[in-house]
């Protein structure tokens, strides 16, 4: 076995942590359906690297997301903190305290309601899969029922439980204590230090990792995603420490996402250099703690080439988390491919890796750059029909911020996943059709990575029900790109398209530099030369002046080993 745990901390975090685990429940229900589509019956694909089985007290089996998720208290919505397979472990009563003689008073708010697609999946009414991959009815009531679910999470998911399909460990859900009146107030680093100062809350995250962790049987690493745009990445960072300290050879893959929202424009002079420090402290702490950082998240998903067949809202992180999560999905989906196979199931998928094999591929060649790019094409376009595959390499979109575009570097190291590729119209690709086309690519390129590597796979990416309406209307129903619209309205979701095949890519690249290069010379304007306007407010996050110098090299260190000639690489002011 070859098991991953998953962390995911932080609000936006846990919102494409949804989307991921109802994408893999999915392709768990489709390969149970007796009349199914054979291509998500693929028995080289293991489920159980992300999953446990397990059992309750009743003797019930269960199969659970082997995750670690941490979110503020009242975070989870209608969602218990124990999940909802097993019994409720009881919350401490104030009166049994023998220690305190005084009065008890007990205020106990009212729970959350479930909002109607929650209703709808514990009552068991309503489909759980997309249309065409699950079971098709003729009852128009069905179809109203669906089509109020859909509409229902689309105007009102407040929560990422609200949303979610999955039924979760009560090891899983883990909520931070804190006086938080509002969630903005949670904007930078120091505040995040400052919850975790007691050690209990940091142990007890901790505790539970180590669940996970002791009961694999060989672990082949930790995937690790962090809303990094306020406390929570002080937060991930001494949970990070912790994991570097007790399990220093599993790599970990490190992402840092944020939403849309946290790249708002502010007038005030004061809350732009907190941010600009937060952003460059945030990036040079995470980045020391694993040996592979994948930074994710646009100012504006809705603008960028990576939505040129979406229809996203950016003020909804139910819309710009779905794209982050099938991108997610896709590029380690080589985790789950089983290694031990037959040849035979080349014919199924190619190009299986373990996350060690692919930190070791982007982080230790060359240069040894340990800052990935995510690129993504969703739908990915047909290898043929007017669109060859060099398309599909060219509509790859990146996904991280700040990234230059055009850039021709002879020492780039890339990892491209291909998955349900269409050969023409909305015929499926085989492996061999889409290791050919790769290759002509290539070859027919100006300019070729150092190193490349391609997995592939038959098995698109499903749509579940609980996904937003954001694909235009030149998508079909399995993802295929029209050449005019599809009738109906401009959006389509769940109810319109069963699947789509997906192109995603990390690369190490001299392209990701500007991203890099801003933190550094935000860092040294704003923290470190003399002077510097956030000095004090370093200090107060709890830094010390040397500490932020460290920070300073090991910036300038990722900067010449991207660009050996860039002047903001030097140390002089």
């Amino acid at each position: 076995m070859r098991e991953i745990v998953t962390i995911q901390v932080g609000g936006f975090s846990n919102y494409i942590g949804s989307h991921f685990w109802n994408f893999q429940d999915e392709l768990l229900g489709l390969a149970e359906e007796p009349s199914g589509d054979s291509i998500y019956k693929n028995p080289s694909l293991d489920m159980d690297v992300l999953y446990r089985a397990g059992e309750t007290q009743q003797g019930i089996l269960t199969y659970t997301p082997r995750l670690v998720s941490i979110g503020f208290q009242g975070s989870l919505g209608s969602q218990s903190s124990g999940g909802s397979l097993y019994d409720e472990i009881p919350s401490s009563d104030p009166s049994g305290v023998v220690t305190w003689t005084g009065n008890v008073s007990r205020h106990i708010s009212e729970p959350r309601k479930k909002n109607l697609f929650l209703e709808s999946l514990y009552e068991g009414q309503g489909k759980s899969t997309g249309p065409g991959n699950g079971i098709e009815t003729d009852d128009p009531r069905g179809q109203v029922q669906d089509k109020e679910l859909v509409e229902s999470l689309e105007n009102g998911v407040q929560f990422w439980t609200d949303f979610s399909k999955v039924h979760y460990h009560p090891r899983s859900l883990y909520e931070l204590n804190g006086s938080w009146a509002d969630v903005h107030e949670f904007d930078n680093y120091g505040i995040g230090r400052d919850v975790l100062s007691g050690g209990i809350q940091g142990e007890e995250m901790n505790e539970r990792l180590r669940f996970f962790v002791e009961e694999c049987d060989h672990i082949q690493g930790i995937q690790f995603i962090v809303d990094d745009s306020g406390g929570f990445s002080s937060v991930a960072a001494e949970f990070l420490e912790n994991i570097a300290d007790e399990y220093s050879n599993t790599p970990v893959l490190l992402y840092s996402a944020r939403g849309s929202d946290s790249y708002m424009n502010t007038i005030s002079q004061k809350k732009s250099i907190s941010g600009a420090l937060h952003d460059a402290v945030s990036f040079a702490t995470l980045s020391s703690f694993s040996k592979l950082i994948v930074p994710i998240g646009l100012p504006s998903l809705s603008t960028s080439k990576a939505s040129s067949f979406l229809c996203i809202d950016d003020a909804k992180p139910f819309h710009s988390s779905a794209v982050y999560a099938a991108a997610l999905h896709s590029i380690t989906l080589p985790f789950r491919m089983d290694l031990n196979r037959p040849t035979v199931d080349s014919n199924y998928v190619a190009g299986a890796v373990d996350v060690s094999g692919l930190v070791h591929m982007l982080a230790d060649q060359a240069r040894q750059n340990m800052v990935a790019i995510l690129d993504v094409a969703m739908p990915a376009p047909a290898l043929t029909g007017g669109q060859r595959l060099g398309s599909i390499q060219g509509s790859l979109c990146s996904l991280t911020a700040d990234v230059a575009e055009d850039v021709k570097d002879v020492l780039a190291v890339e990892s491209t996943v291909i998955h349900g590729a269409l050969h023409s119209g909305s015929c499926r690709a085989s492996i061999s059709q889409v290791k050919d086309s790769v290759n002509d690519a290539y070859q027919s390129a100006s300019t070729r990575p150092l190193f490349s590597h391609l997995s592939a796979s038959l098995c698109p990416l499903p749509i579940p029900l609980p996904f937003p309406s954001i694909f235009g209307n030149y998508v079909g129903q399995y993802g295929e790109l029209s050449g005019s619209p599809v009738p109906g309205p401009r959006s389509r979701g769940s109810l319109d398209i069963s699947s789509i095949p997906m192109a995603a890519r990390l690369r190490s690249s001299s392209a990701v530099l500007p991203y890099v290069q801003r933190r550094l010379s935000d860092l040294r304007r704003f923290g470190i030369n003399r002077g510097a306007p956030g000095a004090e407010l370093v200090r107060r996050w709890g830094f010390q002046s040397d500490d932020v110098t460290d920070m300073g090299e090991a910036l300038s260190k990722m900067v010449a080993a991207l660009d050996p000639h860039s002047d903001i690489s030097s140390d002089s002011d």
